[in-house]
């Protein structure tokens, strides 16, 4: 499921956190903060003190997927915002920032208005985070089913299946398994394979629905 929380800046996240703290270490696997997000200018991303986490790995593949230019800070190099809490000792919840302009002249003065945050530069932060949700909510580790090479033509699973034939399905489809492991997720896969995630999920379901994957 989904959470979102709004909670005054460091003294919310912590007090958050005191109540909840059991069922987050229980259940979440993946957090960020979403802060200064309306404007248009240049993406941010803050990384996770682990800086390796799923929360890392599918704001990278959005990113990446959506040909998006962006800015990335080390956690311990840059003041963030609740993810530090969230990241504190004890606490290890993996929440990384997702953000526009990390810093600007305009920040907590009376500029920092409807004129600086605008329709479309929240519509691109929505775009951002929306696209990271879909990653982290179809990703999975999948594992081939069968040892070596399964026989595709009785599965009708060559290269003329497929609408869109501009590149070689069946390829893509052999290619995914070799890596389907059970270690690697989709977005190692995607990333070995040089596509993006929704082909990625695409490749999986079709292989998913002929048997060939536990």
């Amino acid at each position: 499921s989904l959470r979102f929380i709004f909670v005054p800046e460091t003294i919310g996240a912590i007090s958050y956190i005191k109540k909840n703290l059991k069922s987050l270490k229980k259940n979440v696997f993946a957090g960020y903060s979403i802060t200064r997000i309306g404007d248009e200018r240049t993406y941010s991303f803050l990384s996770t003190k682990f800086e390796n986490t799923i929360s890392d790995k599918a704001a990278f593949k959005a990113f990446k997927d959506l040909n998006l230019n962006f800015k990335r800070y080390n956690f311990f190099e840059h003041k963030g915002s609740d993810e530090r809490q969230f990241n504190s000792p004890g606490v290890d919840i993996p929440m990384a920032a997702i953000m526009r302009s990390r810093s600007y002249p305009e920040y907590h003065t009376s500029l920092d208005n409807f004129k600086l945050v605008t329709k479309k530069g929240l519509e691109g932060g929505y775009n951002v985070m929306e696209k990271i949700i879909f990653i982290l909510l179809n990703n999975c580790k999948p594992k081939a089913k069968y040892l070596c090479e399964p026989q595709m033509g009785r599965r009708n699973l060559y290269s003329v299946w497929g609408q869109d034939k501009s590149w070689n399905y069946t390829k893509y489809l052999m290619n995914f398994l070799q890596y389907a492991d059970g270690k690697k997720d989709l977005i190692d896969i995607s990333e070995i394979m040089k596509i993006d995630f929704t082909k990625t999920l695409e490749i999986y379901k079709t292989l998913k629905k002929n048997k060939l994957l536990n």
